[in-house]
């Protein structure tokens, strides 16, 4: 019998390598459900054998139809995880000791694998220091401070085309390229300088940063003028900080605001660093500036004097700057209920994918994400598989409202909408995702 094979899971996430990052990620939602006719006419009735399909099938259409009784089915399964099936202990004392020689080839493994680990660690390290002076000159350009330079913008041009070719081969209807004519001196002087809002932009065209990010939120982000990346010296992390500029003392005090990601020690059961917990800045906000709360007014009338008076509360809410404050992992000692836990999981898978995201893809690429280029690669779906798949226009949004949604966040020409961030191609697998038997 051939075996299948089980599909990742979103959750299931990688190291921040690029050793062990998958071309694409499965989801059990792309899985079919099992199809069960409602009626079996006598031609085609078949007796189904255990292990059969139709055997399967029928198991399941019951369940569905008994949800006390899936229920309870459910409830058995989940019990039986990680108890052994007793296979291992029926095997004879020879063979089993053979397998416990095999555990203790396992064990030198996953030392020589925790090496590896903390080797390509230090290797990103070491690279992290030569990408400084391309952030630098990024960042002088984006600030106005510098023009870039005609061998950086006749390399820029010749990527650019070679990007347009490879669409136009792709499109039989497009239109030829207008000719690119540089700007004269007159016009450089005119302009503003720099690139205004790249970073807003460059956030707003990340799918998940997107879902985070209102119209309130944006007054702010068009003074974000750098992010950086750094390594955590003596433990596995990094940091995160974001360089504002003067514009945004409007709304707080702080000039740059940082997260902070650390791993554990010790390395997984699958070799790689193991999310730990992330630590924010704490915002120093202006006065009635503070775009984490807002103020809900309400009447109420006084049932003796027939009096109205106006109530103030700050409640809060939605806001890109939540992201410095991440909430925390529970301890075993929370009695939380079962719903808020996962809510907190959640979110805390969700803080660790936008770090991991922001580090791997976002720093290193945002020129991609300022033009959209970056949104080509989104869903795990490359430029190597464009040609084997084709584009499903079912989902897209007909309302014809292209600047904000329903909630107030951004949506960026061009970016597409997304529930919550996407799985990131690398990163540190999450603590509540290491038991293997889970």
């Amino acid at each position: 019998m051939e075996a299948r094979q089980i599909p990742q899971s979103e959750a299931d996430l990688t190291a921040p390598t690029p050793q062990n990052t998958p071309a694409v990620h499965s989801t059990i939602s792309q899985l079919s459900r099992p199809q069960v006719p409602d009626t079996i006419g006598e031609d085609e009735e078949e007796i189904p054998t255990i292990g059969s399909d139709a055997a399967t099938a029928g198991a399941t259409a019951n369940l569905a139809n008994h949800p006390l009784l899936a229920s309870l089915v459910q409830s058995r399964l989940h019990g039986l995880v990680g108890r052994s099936s007793g296979y291992i202990a029926s095997l004879p004392p020879t063979i089993r000791q053979r397998v416990d020689g095999l555990n203790g080839i396992q064990v030198e493994h996953s030392k020589i694998e925790a090496d590896f680990q903390k080797e390509v660690l230090e290797l990103e390290k070491k690279y992290a220091h030569k990408y400084q002076p391309l952030y630098e000159r990024r960042l002088q350009i984006i600030t106005g401070k510098i023009e870039p330079s005609e061998s950086e913008i006749a390399a820029g041009i010749k990527a650019a085309e070679e990007d347009e070719d490879d669409s136009d081969e792709s499109d039989e209807d497009a239109e030829p390229r207008p000719p690119r004519v540089p700007p004269t001196a007159e016009e450089l002087a005119q302009d503003p300088k720099g690139v205004p809002q790249f970073w807003v932009t460059v956030l707003g065209n990340h799918p998940g940063l997107s879902e985070l990010i209102t119209e309130r939120d944006q007054a702010a982000l068009k003074h974000l003028e750098d992010i950086r990346v750094s390594y955590l010296d003596g433990k596995p992390g990094f940091k995160l900080t974001f360089y504002f500029g003067q514009g945004a003392k409007e709304f707080f005090e702080n000039t740059l605001l940082e997260k902070t990601y650390y791993y554990q020690d010790e390395v997984g059961y699958t070799g790689d660093f193991v999310y730990d917990r992330a630590e924010g800045t704490k915002i120093d906000w202006k006065e009635g500036k503070d775009l984490t709360v807002k103020v809900e007014t309400k009447k109420q009338r006084n049932k003796n004097t027939n009096q109205t008076r106006v109530v103030k509360k700050v409640v809060p809410t939605d806001s890109f700057f939540t992201f410095f404050s991440p909430p925390s992992p529970p301890s075993e000692d929370d009695d939380l209920p079962e719903d808020e836990q996962e809510d907190i999981e959640q979110r805390l898978e969700l803080d660790y994918q936008i770090g991991e995201d922001l580090k791997d893809r976002i720093i290193p690429r945002a020129i991609d994400f300022f033009t959209g280029k970056a949104l080509r690669y989104e869903d795990g779906v490359g430029e190597d598989f464009s040609g084997d798949y084709d584009d499903d226009d079912d989902d897209d949004d007909d309302d014809g409202d292209d600047d904000d949604d329903e909630d107030g966040r951004l949506v960026v020409p061009g970016a597409k909408k997304s529930k919550k961030a996407p799985v990131p191609p690398s990163g540190a697998t999450p603590a509540s995702h290491q038991d293997p038997q889970q």
